[in-house]
């Protein structure tokens, strides 16, 4: 099965392909649309799977359309064909999917392009049964050329929502969705679909951690319940900074050293990074009593809010992800009464509403 997000980022022109869909943002920040996945044959290789019943994983509707996918999914952003090996990144998709997780990210944008390419040869080589796992990718930036990246006729058929009515029923993707656009925006690719019987967009991939609140909880949850879109929301720890591993500082090994990331270094390093991190300080006696790592905490934290269908998880390696799978055993304790603790040390407070 595979979902298509497809993306624009009308602001962004200036900067390097590879970190056009993670970065700096205002207020009038990027959009982004819907994408398509090819479907690739039927495999009989060997098969080893799990359900999610032995490792705690749980699975939710991607908004009301009856896909089931795990709650928390893997993404191939900055990893997969640039930061780590393919040995590693076929490691690391084993574990994802040994431990319940059934929806692996990417786009045509990653590492130029690889990312897809890595992806899709693990998967091909692992001989997985081709209805145990969700793929989804997202378009628009897809080359150098004029007529390799955008939303044109050329580059994804048609109009967006008539397009992707088109590949659906084409069979080269099951279900449609959107990447940073904006609630009006996803409500008028709603409306175009009733008015002219096309199928419209069933989920938003959208920012979400401790530090980027407002769009998931207070304007998704809306559509959530009016039109049945739900959201799956990506770098939960913040690209690394809801972690230990900055404290001030930029090891080599993070990703604010990569070519290209050097924005993600400049936050680390700034006044608005550094309040940040002092406050993430705050969490450790927290932490410490639910018997998790901050990042378990802030992972689990995204995966209770409301209409969140999945939670896309970024690792470098089999062992962080293993690390960060542990933020189901931290779900089932966040009370109330812990979530606004959270927003107490934070200095922030909720901001969802129905």
């Amino acid at each position: 099965m595979q979902v298509s997000i497809a993306c624009t980022e009308q602001n962004l022109r200036s900067r390097s392909s590879e970190d056009r869909l993670c970065g700096p943002r205002s207020g009038s920040g990027p959009k982004a649309r819907a994408a398509l996945v090819p479907r690739p044959p039927a495999s009989s290789g060997a098969l080893r799977e799990s359900t999610g019943r032995s490792t705690g994983m749980k699975y939710r509707n991607l908004g009301k359309s009856g896909l089931r996918v795990s709650c928390l999914g893997l993404g191939t952003w900055v990893t997969f064909g640039s930061q780590i090996s393919d040995e590693t990144a076929e490691d690391v998709l084993t574990v994802a999917y040994e431990h319940g997780i059934n929806l692996f990210d990417t786009a045509e944008v990653y590492a130029a392009g690889k990312a897809e390419r890595t992806l899709g040869n693990i998967l091909k080589s692992k001989g997985w049964r081709r209805s145990s796992y969700v793929i989804t990718t997202k378009i628009f930036w897809g080359g150098q050329a004029e007529t390799e990246r955008g939303l044109s006729r050329k580059h994804i058929i048609e109009e967006i929502v008539r397009a992707m009515t088109y590949v659906i029923n084409q069979g080269l993707a099951l279900y449609w969705g959107t990447s940073r656009w904006g609630a009006a925006e996803i409500m008028e690719a709603y409306s175009m679909a009733r008015q002219f019987n096309l199928i419209p967009p069933v989920c938003e991939q959208a920012e979400h951690h401790l530090f980027q609140r407002e769009k998931v909880e207070m304007q998704l949850p809306e559509l959530y319940h009016k039109i049945g879109v739900g959201s799956v929301t990506w770098s939960p720890v913040a690209c690394g900074l809801i972690t230990s591993k900055y404290d001030g500082r930029v090891p080599d090994t993070s990703r604010a050293t990569i070519k290209g990331y050097q924005w993600l270094k400049d936050k680390v390093q700034s006044e608005d990074g550094k309040k940040q991190q002092a406050k993430l300080m705050d969490l450790l006696p927290m932490a410490h009593q639910l018997g998790c790592t901050v990042a378990q905490l802030a992972i689990a934290w995204c995966l209770r809010s409301e209409g969140v269908s999945s939670v896309l998880l970024g690792v470098s390696s089999a062992e962080q992800l293993i690390e960060h799978l542990g933020a189901l055993q931290v779900l089932s304790q966040l009370t109330p009464q812990t979530v606004m603790e959270i927003d107490g040390l934070l200095g922030s407070k909720a901001h969802s509403k129905k």
